[in-house]
């Protein structure tokens, strides 16, 4: 699927609202969100591998104990390395439980340490299954466990918007679990191989 203004009009979900520059949801109890594909590809508290100047972004929404998401990810950075020109936006989907939840508040903490993609590498180098003892055993390999904790504390606020809209982004798209991508304006569910992925970031390049 293309994320265009009218491929958004075909979007699932339910309470959809048509804004001016794209869909907007209204969720529960909450104020509407705008899903666009700047909202998708840039969102300015998402973290970044890869070349942030680079001429094709590539999102992620992606589970850390989702067992596609780490099998797919050495290739996944394997192919950013070596395009060399991919902006690579990490998008925490925690959707597997409370161990999600833990790990990515941990990950989003390392951010103000200098040491999320550290972490981030660390988590996706687990077994699928976690428990909070398994996620808090890994981060402490790479930075201190309450310090993180810490620095998620200090920005909660930001980074439970975060995690909220990614969530909204995600289910908005028709994501119906991880990994999932969007390579510019094009949507991929589910793992991809190393081929497909090449052949998707150079689409893309050729389209811009």
């Amino acid at each position: 699927m293309t994320m265009t203004r009218r491929g958004l009009l075909n979007i699932g979900g339910g309470g959809l609202l048509l804004g001016s520059s794209g869909l907007m949801l209204w969720p529960k109890g909450g104020q509407a969100q705008q899903l666009t594909v700047d909202a998708v590809l840039n969102d300015p508290d998402a973290p970044v591998q890869g070349n942030p100047e680079g001429d094709v972004t590539l999102v992620e929404y992606f589970d850390y104990q989702c067992p596609f998401c780490k099998g797919m990810h050495p290739t996944l950075k394997d192919v950013v390395a070596e395009d060399g020109n991919v902006r690579l936006v990490m998008k925490d989907w925690p959707i597997f439980g409370a161990p999600s939840v833990r790990a990515s508040q941990l990950a989003l903490g390392a951010v103000a340490l200098d040491a999320y993609e550290d972490v981030h590498a660390a988590l996706m180098a687990t077994d699928a299954r976690l428990t909070d003892a398994d996620v808090e055993a890994t981060v402490a390999k790479v930075v201190p466990v309450d310090d993180a904790m810490d620095a998620y504390r200090a920005d909660r606020a930001k980074w439970d918007a975060l995690l909220t809209r990614n969530d909204f982004q995600a289910a908005a798209m028709g994501f119906r679990g991880t990994p999932a991508f969007a390579i510019e304006t094009t949507l991929f569910s589910g793992a991809l191989d190393r081929q497909t992925l090449v052949d998707a970031i150079a689409e893309a390049r050729s389209k811009a």
